[in-house]
């Protein structure tokens, strides 16, 4: 065969290859997966619900400190009203006993000193922590605002920010796993009415990871009470003509 004649040859073989391969690279990624001969499409299905934070954790800091170190045994009396103090008020908000624990008091030395590194003066301080671990989760906003009566009273209070978390998420797993297939199932319909086909049964799911997030953020997990929980599911339905 002449060149003139092979080149004539190869540019229509050339463009209907290649229209071939676009052809069979659409459908592939839409609907079908020719290589195994089996008409399938894979669609994600999202399913989203908002849920209220079961468990709280909150730790109080409060300290009391002086310049006479002769004065700690007195201090450490000080620390120990404090203590009780915050864990009266704590109490009285609705806390149980067992949702307070007391923690263990620091001790601590602080020297000053002027340019010449001579000694001028030293602080003491004593410094403890009650942590709160509750299911109440409503109260511990409300206590953290009377907090504000023992600092009037003078105790040097630390009010942390509280910790929210969701624990319950076992209990809804099967409900949003459902929507999630379902959702996807009304993707793979919208597919195939466009196609001409049908949707089967699932040849294979993949599962993703539940997500856990406060209402309106995009990071955080642990700063409101209100969270939304969402998932998302890669399922990959058979077709039939």
């Amino acid at each position: 065969m002449t060149e003139p004649n092979r080149a004539n040859t190869l540019l229509p073989a050339l463009v209907i290859s290649i229209g071939i391969a676009a052809a069979g690279y659409f459908i592939g990624q839409t609907m079908f997966n020719s290589k195994v001969g089996i008409n399938t499409a894979e669609v994600k299905g999202l399913a989203e619900q908002r849920v209220q934070s079961d468990r709280a954790f909150w730790q109080i800091r409060y300290a009391v400190s002086g310049d006479d170190q002769d004065a700690v045994p007195e201090l450490y009396e000080k620390s120990k009203s404090d203590q009780s103090k915050i864990v009266s008020l704590l109490l009285e908000s609705g806390f149980d006993a067992t949702e307070v624990t007391p923690g263990v008091v620091d001790y601590s030395r602080q020297e000053y000193r002027d340019e010449n590194q001579n000694l001028v003066d030293v602080k003491y301080h004593l410094t403890g922590t009650i942590s709160v671990e509750t299911d109440k989760v409503r109260l511990v906003s409300d206590a953290r605002s009377k907090l504000n009566e023992l600092i009037a009273l003078g105790v040097d209070i630390q009010n942390n920010a509280p910790s929210y978390y969701f624990t319950s998420l076992n209990e809804i797993k099967p409900e949003m796993l459902k929507e999630a297939t379902t959702n996807a199932r009304l993707a793979a319909n919208e597919f195939a009415a466009n196609a001409g086909v049908e949707v089967g049964g699932i040849r294979t799911a993949r599962q993703g990871g539940f997500i856990i997030r406060d209402v309106g953020e995009s990071y955080s997990d642990t700063a409101k009470i209100e969270k939304d929980v969402r998932v998302v599911t890669t399922i990959t339905f058979y077709l039939t003509k």
